[in-house]
């Protein structure tokens, strides 16, 4: 068996709609594009219960049934889904190396990072618990506020995106509960003042989740005043966490721009990054919509410019 490392025109981390999206088109140009899945198969929508707003699925979809999709739609164009971890990358060269479960080597041509971002967590058993079985505890208001109308919520967070979360839930249900933890907002002068002047919303400082109440539903929250210890049950049926996203990107520190937050950076209206032939989609690299459909559009794009990119280099 020979050790030669495995040469590719086009490899894609990640197994997102990012991902997939960049292996269809990679593959509808005969780039032949290897995927390399990650530790979550199928990316944050695996843990989506039903998605709504995804074009093409007027009945909804399930997050794990429409990764399925988009995986079995790359797979008809030939695209290779592998499983394991990307543990390691030298960007040095022309010829990119990329490890695989710190042993498999694989060098290629082009690489598109699609490893996409999680989100926090306040880390309480039932609210994982319930997080997990789709049971009213979620981290994207924008996704599933729709299924929220009219009722009553509670949201966590403190910055500019749980303020703007928490406007919109507003726009759909009657009482907005907003814990933040502190005896201050850390959002913008503006976005403090939308909040202060939606009346759904109540504002509750210095306050966090003690407990997450309800068996397969969320039927209230226990929220503990960090000032006084007075605790208070609140008769919300959603939850929605707006405490910020990790994008999984440490692995390429030493290699590509990120700013504070760990986005990768890339050149304005294109997904190239700063090394030539490595790209970047979807959540890695977004941190303002986070959306499915944004990170396929993203993925497709990364594909493009990869086949640009080689057609340049006089690869294909």
């Amino acid at each position: 068996m020979s050790n030669t490392p495995e040469t590719l025109d086009c490899l894609i981390i990640g197994s997102g709609p990012a991902a997939y999206s960049a292996a269809i088109y990679a593959a509808r140009a005969d780039l032949k594009p290897v995927v390399i899945e990650g530790p979550v198969p199928g990316g944050q929508l695996t843990q989506t219960t039903d998605v709504d707003n995804y074009p093409g699925y007027p009945d909804g979809r399930s997050g794990p049934e429409m990764m399925e999709d988009l995986k079995k739609q790359a797979q008809r164009f030939k695209t290779d889904v592998r499983s394991g971890w990307v543990t390691k990358v030298d960007f040095t060269g022309p010829m990119h190396k990329v490890w695989v479960d710190e042993k498999t080597e694989i060098h290629a041509r082009t690489v598109i990072i699609a490893t996409g971002a999680s989100a926090k967590w306040l880390g309480l058993p039932n609210e994982i618990r319930l997080r997990d079985i789709g049971g009213g505890v979620t981290a994207c208001a924008v996704c599933d506020g729709f299924f929220y109308k009219g009722q009553t919520v509670a949201l966590v967070g403190a910055g500019d995106s749980a303020a703007e979360e928490a406007t919109y839930l507003a726009k759909l249900c009657p009482k907005v509960y907003m814990l933040v933890r502190r005896d201050e907002f850390r959002a913008s002068k503006a976005m403090v003042h939308r909040v202060m002047n939606t009346p759904q919303i109540e504002v509750l400082y210095n306050h966090e989740v003690k407990d997450v109440l309800g068996d397969q539903v969320v039927e209230g929250i226990i929220a503990v005043n960090n000032k006084t210890g007075e605790e208070r049950k609140l008769d919300v049926s959603g939850l929605f966490m707006a405490i910020g996203h990790t994008p999984a990107t440490e692995l390429f520190k030493d290699w590509l721009d990120m700013d504070p937050q760990g986005y990768l950076k890339h050149v304005p209206d294109r997904t190239s990054t700063k090394i030539p032939g490595v790209f970047v989609s979807g959540d890695a690299a977004d941190r303002v919509y986070r959306q499915a459909v944004t990170s396929a559009g993203t993925g497709c794009m990364a594909a493009l410019d990869a086949e640009r990119y080689l057609a340049a280099e006089g690869v294909h």
